[in-house]
């Protein structure tokens, strides 16, 4: 029997979770809310949640992926007591996989596109009407739409079929310091920019009062809801890295180094953005709008902004490829382990597969544009959204806890064993009672806040 594939070295492992990790939500979703939420007083209640959430469950998913050796659907197998059906999660967990892809390939495509744009010098004459134009008419053009979503999938799928060390970590390893490159080069040309200090202000200085006006119980619930999505956790995103590596370092160690990698990027995101809206007159929309329509105009008034917008929308291209990479690999470990494919014919099938199961998002916004799965103005990648952050993310991640916490399932002392094995932070024991009982609570809270935000606005 061929040998299972490993990671060739412990900084593979850190880049490729953190690319995982790092997309899109940190940049156009964590910049917004920490304005709209009252700033630095955001961003501290936010790292809180990041501890009390986020960390444990990416440590269970690291241990449960190391003490197997397997993909998440195998895991749950050879880990369970005997007679329970921990497993019946692990097609769940592959299928949400395929269901992120539906959608996030999508964007990665529209990334590509605004970079050759902006390269071009597209944006160079736009103004707020001209940047919502060009949006809605790249969204009205399905087939432009599926040749860079194609692109997207096609170049992520071609780096993973070169295998996990030549193919995955080397190519994370690169996209991942470029990335770090870019943003550094972002952040000081923002931060230089005249009027650049309201933006820093509106971003970085606790307001209170616009706290106290967004309302605090909104404020909890938005830092804990980032603190457990932003790190791409429950579907066995992480477990996949974990199953790829030794047993040398410490888990907890190393998951605290990729939440600080992915916190980094989170709050650089917002260092080049605020400054650069407030430098030019422009409100810092949420959403898609903020990448798509906002900034394109901030590039078009700044000196060199064909350069910088070039740079900006690189920058996305790469965080967004390092997410479809980590969770294309994930899908083929999945058929190599499960099925017995061969690393090839596990890539080409599911590049098929993929481009084909992306195309009704694209559709959404043309040709199925009367499709309003969730209300009024809701397209069908905001459904396949909701399914993937407000359903499996937090049921799984449920199921992770209380697998790793509870005898009936792996077990506490089985869970941080492994997570404690090898050199580094050891997961503290001082954790049980929070692990076993209040993250539970708080994980259900997530998912009950979730399906109410959506169905009580119906």
């Amino acid at each position: 029997m061929k040998e299972r594939e490993t990671l060739a070295s412990r900084l593979g492992f850190i880049l490729l979770s953190a690319g995982c990790a790092i997309g899109l939500g940190n940049v156009w979703r964590f910049p917004y809310i920490t304005g709209q939420y009252g700033g630095a007083v955001f961003v501290l209640i936010y790292l809180i949640c990041l501890v009390l959430i986020g960390l444990p469950v990416m440590v269970m998913e690291f241990s449960i992926g190391r003490a197997s050796g397997k993909n998440i659907a195998d895991a749950l197998k050879i880990l369970e007591p005997k007679g329970t059906k921990w497993h019946l999660y692990g097609p769940v967990a592959i299928a949400g996989n395929y269901l992120l892809m539906m959608f996030y390939t999508t964007i990665t495509g529209w990334l590509l596109y605004y970079f050759i744009s902006a390269l071009s010098g597209k944006f160079s004459s736009f103004d707020s009407e001209n940047a919502a134009a060009f949006f809605s008419a790249m969204q009205a053009r399905p087939i432009l739409q599926t040749a860079f979503m194609a692109a997207a999938v096609i170049i992520c799928f071609l780096i993973c079929m070169g295998g996990l060390q030549k193919g995955v970590e080397r190519a994370s390893k690169i996209m991942m310091l470029g990335l770090f490159a870019i943003m550094l080069i972002l952040v000081l040309n923002s931060v230089m920019l005249p009027g650049a200090e309201e933006g820093l202000r509106f971003y970085l200085v606790p307001d209170i009062d616009r706290a106290r006006e967004a309302g605090w119980s909104e404020i909890i619930f938005a830092a804990m809801s980032q603190a457990f999505f932003t790190l791409s956790i429950g579907m066995g995103g992480m477990e996949i890295f974990g199953s790829y590596i030794g047993k040398e370092q410490s888990l907890t160690g190393e998951a605290v180094r990729i939440v600080t990698l992915d916190t980094s990027v989170a709050i650089m995101a917002g260092l080049i953005i605020f400054p650069a809206c407030f430098s030019y007159g422009v409100n810092p929309d949420s959403g898609p709008g903020l990448l798509f329509v906002t900034l394109p105009n901030v590039f078009a008034k700044m000196n060199g902004g064909r350069i910088w917008g070039a740079l900006f929308f690189l920058f996305m291209a790469f965080a967004a490829a390092t997410t479809l990479i980590a969770v294309f690999e994930n899908i083929i470990a999945y058929w190599m382990d499960s099925h017995g494919w061969s690393r090839r014919k596990a890539s080409l099938v599911n590049m098929a597969l993929i481009i084909i199961l992306s195309l009704p998002c694209i559709l959404g916004y043309n040709l199925l544009a009367s499709f309003h799965p969730l209300g009024e103005g809701t397209q069908i990648l905001d459904l396949e959204d909701f399914l993937i952050s407000s359903t499996i993310m937090p049921l799984g991640s449920l199921l992770f806890v209380l697998f790793c916490a509870h005898k009936h399932g792996w077990g506490w002392e089985r869970f941080k064993a492994e997570a404690d094995q090898g050199k580094g932070v050891r997961f503290p024991s001082w954790l049980r009672i929070h692990v076993r009982w209040v993250l539970p609570i708080l994980i259900g809270a997530i998912f009950i806040k979730g399906y109410w935000d959506i169905f009580s606005a119906l």
